[in-house]
């Protein structure tokens, strides 16, 4: 008897921004870092990691003023959960995040392989649009047979990433 096995592909895929809204990408990679933390911070000195509910019942709302997406703010619980979570396994001191990087839920982006471009909601309802460095190797795995799930885009030494 076969057990079934659950695969994850990820094409990681530098992408640039056609009308120079780098800086805005940026600056929502900075706030969700910060977000990220802020809930960390939050359930660090808890002796559980408290539950969906009670995170949404304590850091929606401020999340929300800071302008994130619904979908957003569930992918910050989620990222924070598993920061304080391994950490903690690992017997770790209080965890600071460094790295700009963010999850993006399948409702929050638009990717067009045609034109290989993906359109990134962002904050206060912007939508960014990021062109895709193409490799001919990607065709393979992109061809428009399966739907990706989330996505991570990341921001480092002066380059996007999007791992898709």
């Amino acid at each position: 008897m076969s057990l079934p096995v659950r695969a994850t592909v990820t094409a990681k895929i530098e992408a640039v921004t056609p009308k120079g809204d780098e800086g805005l990408l940026v600056e929502f990679l900075r706030v969700y870092r910060d977000s990220v933390q802020l809930v960390v911070d939050g359930i660090w000195g808890l002796s559980e990691a408290p539950s969906w509910t009670e995170l949404h019942s304590i850091f929606y709302s401020r999340l929300v003023k800071y302008g994130f997406r619904a979908h957003h703010v569930s992918e910050i619980y989620k990222r924070a959960r598993e920061v304080v979570e391994s950490t903690r396994k690992n017997s770790g001191s209080k965890p600071v995040l460094k790295k700009l990087t963010a999850r993006i839920h399948t409702l929050d982006y638009r990717l067009d392989l045609n034109t290989k471009t993906i359109k990134i909601a962002v904050l206060h309802d912007k939508w960014i649009e990021l062109k895709l460095k193409w490799y001919s190797y990607l065709n393979k795995y992109l061809d428009g047979s399966w739907k990706p799930g989330e996505i991570i885009v990341s921001y480092k030494y002066g380059r996007i990433l999007v791992y898709i």
